[in-house]
């Protein structure tokens, strides 16, 4: 399988719930950055800090989840 299917494959979007208030947030995935990441984003809606963390297995498939900062 080529790099561009694999890439096809991938999904492009996760959701997590604010560690705070419990909101739903869509995020964009982006597998280029690694198979395993972590940074911190402020929850649009009561705009405290969550540490995201995104991880891809080997099917391109991700798993999202935050804790508060």
């Amino acid at each position: 399988m080529s790099i561009c299917a694999i890439m096809q494959l991938m999904e492009t979007e996760g959701v997590y719930f604010c560690d705070a208030c419990g909101e739903e947030i869509v995020i964009p995935l982006d597998p280029s950055q690694g198979a395993s990441q972590e940074y911190v984003e402020d929850c649009p809606v009561c705009c405290r800090p969550n540490v995201v963390h995104v991880e891809f297995d080997e099917e391109g498939e991700a798993s999202v989840w935050a804790v508060g900062e």
